[in-house]
């Protein structure tokens, strides 16, 4: 059966309805990307993925300990071995250590890498932290107040420090902010701050999302939202993750996953943010991507994750 071309026009553009098999959807050729929380995990997965697929980066990440988080964070090594990675791609990289809750170090990490490389497509909010406690909870307050200011002041300020530059360059864009499947669903307090902080947080990525996308449509600046369920990071294989979960098992229960699979991968996550910030994902703004394995969307009917205790040692 033979394919008819059809075209259409849109405004002064003319489009083809039917594209080239071949095209490349998801080339980032020319396109530069930031993106906080680099060194390892989630935010190192992002940044070799678009790299292969073309894309320079401007990277930072915090570097040091947050004395409420319980399992180690990335290291400067775990930042130079994402330098690396991405440079072995044959991409770009400007990488520095920053503290996402400087405002101030974080816009000339930004303005630095806009004057390196001379424009700003794609920004990715992604660093983070969780802030769990084991009882009797004694720095309860002060994981509290930590968490807010990395993940959700963290976020505004990523976003503060980028959306100008985005604007100015004027080539449109992406921008994704992480928050989690605890931003979607109902799950009861453990009492704890680190782990009230980390969900009123993520819930409250989705209303700056969905502001932010509003106000930047008019400059072809999209803004979504991520939600992975567990991903296989220190975060979620730690001993203290461990610990936390054998204490609060009925909170673990409430993030069961439909599929067999106690968590994902990073390059799970990573391949959505692609899609979002690439041409494949060019009309969706102001959206909620959930990568979550059923955990938010259908009932558990097999094991899932509903065993989410984890053996550091495995």
């Amino acid at each position: 059966m033979a394919t008819r071309l059809v075209n259409f026009t849109v405004g002064s553009q003319d489009a083809d309805m039917v594209e080239s098999p071949r095209e490349n959807m998801h080339d980032l050729t020319g396109k530069v990307a930031f993106i906080t929380g680099i060194a390892r995990g989630q935010g190192r997965s992002h940044a070799v993925l678009l790299a292969e697929h073309g894309a320079d980066i401007v990277g930072v990440d915090i570097c040091e300990q947050v004395d409420t988080v319980g399992y180690p964070l990335a290291t400067k090594d775990d930042l130079a071995e994402t330098v690396a990675m991405v440079e072995a791609t044959g991409r770009r990289i400007q990488a520095s250590v920053v503290d996402i809750r400087d405002h101030d170090r974080l816009t000339e990490a930004a303005n630095d890498g806009f004057a390196e490389f001379g424009r700003l497509d794609i920004v990715l909010a992604n660093a983070g932290v969780l802030a769990t406690q084991l009882r009797p909870y004694t720095k309860s307050r002060q994981a509290w107040q930590d968490s807010l200011d990395i993940l959700i002041t963290g976020a505004w300020n990523t976003l503060q420090c980028t959306v100008p530059l985005m604007i100015e360059a004027g080539n449109g864009g992406a921008i994704v902010l992480t928050s989690s499947t605890a931003g979607i669903h109902i799950t009861n307090t453990t009492f704890d701050g680190g782990y009230d902080a980390y969900t009123a947080a993520k819930w409250a990525v989705v209303g700056l999302m969905r502001s932010y996308a509003g106000t930047l449509a008019k400059h072809n600046i999209r803004v979504n939202t991520i939600h992975p369920t567990g991903v296989n990071t220190p975060m979620v294989t730690s001993e203290h993750f461990a610990k936390f979960t054998s204490e609060q098992t009925e909170v673990v229960q409430s993030y069961a996953n439909a599929l067999p699979v106690p968590m994902v991968e990073p390059i799970d996550i990573s391949r959505s943010v692609l899609h979002l910030v690439s041409e494949s994902g060019r009309y969706i703004t102001g959206h909620k991507m959930v990568v979550d394995a059923g955990q938010t969307t259908v009932g558990v009917a097999g094991e899932g994750s509903a065993n989410l205790t984890f053996d550091p040692k495995a």
